[in-house]
């Protein structure tokens, strides 16, 4: 067995392994009239399980906030739901992926059928419930994966049912840097998931990832969701923009 398939295989079983020993007290759990604290303890372990060494930014709001990121890699899941316990919007694709879908529905995860109108209520509602349990909310406004080197557009449509809001709340933008491993990390539009994953869990050393956690902002004080978005994708890219100076002058 090469180095790098030995790599990967002790990755997946360490993932096995952290998802065996949440699982189980998560079921139990689950028995109770009480949210389970099972998910996010299993997303942060998986997150150091697949080699990535997380760091934090700022200070995450622990209620009452809807925080919208940028989107680099399917292991930024696993960090920023590990550090806040929030749940995520997803397109419904995921929902029917194996073991995925099931463990995305653990976490509370919000499916948005993109190519449906119809059931734009619906998931308004469920965001609506999500929000009024005070649960945070995350999402990946870009709509899909980048580069990690600049933006993609933010998707203003992604964020229906925020504005007005249905409660008060605060929007905290997060900037997701893996530093000088973003191009090996970054999940490419034209790689599948399977092999992205296969990559990512053979690489030599770990993942240095830090979660830049901005200042929050009232989304009242914006007069609809584009100008939201909009401000959200300012904010990001300005710290964005000023570390990446910052490094390359080093």
């Amino acid at each position: 067995m090469t180095a790098a398939k030995l790599r990967r295989a002790r990755r997946i079983a360490a993932l096995m392994l952290v998802l065996l020993l949440c699982l189980i007290p998560h079921l139990l759990w689950k028995l109770l009239p009480f949210p389970s604290p099972w998910p996010r303890r299993f997303l942060g372990l998986a997150a150091r399980s697949v080699g990535a060494r997380v760091k934090i930014d700022g200070t995450p709001l622990a209620h009452d906030v809807f925080f919208i990121a940028n989107h680099v890699s399917w292991i930024d899941i696993l960090a920023i739901g590990g550090a806040t316990g929030t749940a995520f919007i997803s397109h419904d694709g995921v929902a029917g992926w194996p073991v995925v879908g099931w463990l995305a529905r653990q976490n509370s995860t919000i499916f948005v059928a993109r190519g449906d109108r119809h059931a734009v209520r619906d998931q308004i509602s469920a965001l609506h419930a999500a929000l009024h349990s005070h649960q945070p909310v995350a999402l990946f406004p870009e709509g899909t994966t980048s580069d990690g080197t600049g933006l993609l557009p933010f998707k203003a449509a992604l964020l229906a049912g925020l504005m007005p809001p249905p409660r008060d709340l605060q929007i905290q933008p997060i900037w997701v840097d893996y530093g000088a491993a973003t191009t090996d990390i970054a999940w490419h539009g034209d790689e599948a998931p399977g092999t992205n994953a296969a990559r990512v869990l053979a690489r030599k050393g770990t993942v240095p990832l830090t979660l830049h956690f901005l200042d929050p902002f009232d989304p009242e004080d914006f007069p609809d969701r584009k100008a939201v978005a909009e401000e959200a994708r300012n904010r990001i890219a300005a710290r964005q923009s000023a570390s990446l100076h910052t490094r390359s002058a080093l």
